[in-house]
């Protein structure tokens, strides 16, 4: 549940975009990055002028969305430690990962673009690269996952790692910064959400993987081979 609370992540964004710029132009999701709505100045900021009255809600949320990072990343490294051997030494990598990603968020909030930058583009470097990473890991070690959410996590983690090397290097190819970030780290946070309900609705089932692994069974329901000494 703690990963699926993520979801106000997206309705904060929507709130605080409503009133931005009340007297420039409007937020536009190609050309304005999300921390623009964190920015807590009115005015010249790059290219653009920006003004986002209701940034205190934006910065909460980033540091909200940090904590659930790195809090359900701890949950659910439990749920899934009983794995034994390298898969579990693999599947505690890629929860750390996901853990100091939330570290990450929550320096972007308490660190607003226009504060101080340096640590503004550390905490998202940390957020975006280690939490991708993360994913990539897990959906590369955690064998009992359906098929499905496996390919999600390694070709998504991939393309929002693309992306965020794009971005960083201010290569938007046409479609904006706002949309090049936003490929970079929207995928990370539906998975938050994706992943938060696959594990609710089997938690029975991922907390007693090793019983099931005996039995033959995966979580994902398929059988697998089961050998005899």
């Amino acid at each position: 549940m703690v990963f699926i609370s993520s979801a106000l992540y997206f309705y904060v964004q929507i709130f605080v975009a409503w009133v931005f710029n009340p007297s420039h132009m409007a937020y536009n999701l190609v050309s304005n990055t999300i921390s623009d709505l964190g920015n807590t100045a009115c005015g010249p900021y790059g290219t653009q002028y920006v003004c986002s009255p209701r940034h205190l809600y934006m910065n909460v949320a980033f540091i909200f969305l940090g904590i659930v990072m790195g809090g359900g990343s701890m949950l659910l490294y439990h749920e899934f430690e009983d794995r034994g051997g390298a898969e579990q030494n693999a599947a505690f990598i890629g929860f750390l990962f996901m853990g100091v990603g939330g570290i990450g968020a929550v320096l972007v909030g308490v660190f607003p673009e226009n504060t101080n930058a340096t640590m503004h583009k550390i905490g998202a470097a940390l957020a975006i690269g280690l939490g991708n990473l993360g994913i990539f890991v897990l959906g590369a070690v955690l064998s009992g996952l359906p098929e499905a959410m496996r390919r999600y996590m390694l070709v998504f983690s991939t393309i929002s790692l693309t992306a965020m090397a794009l971005f960083a290097l201010h290569k938007y190819f046409g479609i904006g910064a706002g949309t090049m970030e936003r490929i970079a780290a929207y995928p990370e946070s539906i998975w938050l959400i994706t992943f938060g309900l696959y594990v609710w609705r089997f938690r029975p089932r991922a907390s007693r993987v090793s019983e099931a692994s005996r039995l033959g069974v995966n979580l994902d329901g398929s059988s697998v081979a089961v050998t005899s000494e």
